[in-house]
């Protein structure tokens, strides 16, 4: 009975060991595959054949996630085909899966260089830190750093003063906008004062015509007036006839008045004509004029 129970607890113990050790001999296994397809991707890269790379470091990547060098390998033929963000997302994937200091080191370095691509120098600057807390004597890392945090500079700096001149383009078109408001009202009283000044000139020249209609009216009168005087001042002529004679004026006879005076000169004219005839003496007749 003791026998059986020390074989017993023999059994338990080595099932375990049995079975990290047979799952230790996989993973390794499965790294070696992930190294020789990683290897065949560099051959492939070097002949320009980027698409079949490609492939062979996908499959490393899916063989052993703790081949760090096949997901930076492929971050690698990115960067250097211009493919920014797959890039960035292999040398990140290079960088969590490394257990070496110069793997995480050399993952990190590359990724601030795709951001120093982006120009996204703040990143680029924190990314620079930690690959040079995995390795601080990499002088081209140190290097990299100072550049970055140079154009950082220069980009605050440019951004600050791109932001000056947009508030001093901004006040600029505030100050035009016043002074435009300011000159459309300084137009609008003119225009007011000119209609203003027009109107004036309008009641100036309406009087003017008054005054001149007046004077000229006036005149028209006098000028007929004094026609019509002339007129009335004229003695017709002989011959003339009478219905186209004005009008006795007040002062001169009646038609009565001028008859009975004919009579008296005709009877006097009478009288004198006998006296002459009586003395035998020849003169000229007296001719009257008449008076209508």
């Amino acid at each position: 009975m003791k026998n059986f129970i020390v074989v017993l607890m023999v059994f338990f113990v080595a099932t375990p060991f049995f079975a990290q050790e047979e799952d230790l001999k996989v993973k390794e296994k499965n790294l070696r595959t992930s190294k020789n397809y990683t290897w065949e991707g560099n051959k492939k890269l070097s002949e320009d054949n980027f698409i079949a790379a490609e492939g062979d470091y996908r499959v490393a990547i899916s063989e052993s996630p703790e081949n760090a060098a096949a997901p930076f390998n492929l971050g690698n033929a990115y960067y250097n085909n211009e493919s920014y963000s797959e890039a960035f997302g292999r040398f990140k994937e290079a960088g969590e899966s490394a257990s070496a200091k110069t793997e995480k080191h050399n993952a990190y370095h590359n990724m601030g260089n795709v951001f120093m691509k982006r120009k996204d120098y703040a990143k680029a600057v924190e990314a620079y830190k930690e690959a040079l807390r995995n390795d601080p004597t990499d002088e081209e890392t140190r290097y990299n750093l100072a550049l970055a945090k140079e154009l950082l500079k220069k980009d605050e700096e440019n951004k600050d003063q791109n932001q000056d001149d947009k508030n001093e383009e901004e006040k600029k078109d505030e100050d035009k906008k016043d002074e435009d408001k300011k000159d459309e009202g300084d137009n609008k009283e003119d225009q007011n004062e000119d209609k203003k000044d027009e109107g004036d000139k309008g009641d100036e020249k309406e009087d003017e015509n008054k005054e001149g209609d007046g004077d000229e009216k006036e005149d028209e009168n006098k000028e007929g007036d004094g026609d019509e005087k002339k007129e009335q001042n004229k003695k017709p002529e002989e011959g003339d006839n009478p219905q186209d004679q004005p009008a006795p004026r007040p002062d001169q006879l009646s038609k009565q008045q001028v008859e009975n005076l004919l009579r008296a000169m005709q009877n006097a004219e009478k009288q004198v004509q006998e006296k002459i005839d009586a003395k035998k003496v020849q003169g000229a007749k007296v001719k009257t004029e008449k008076d209508w």
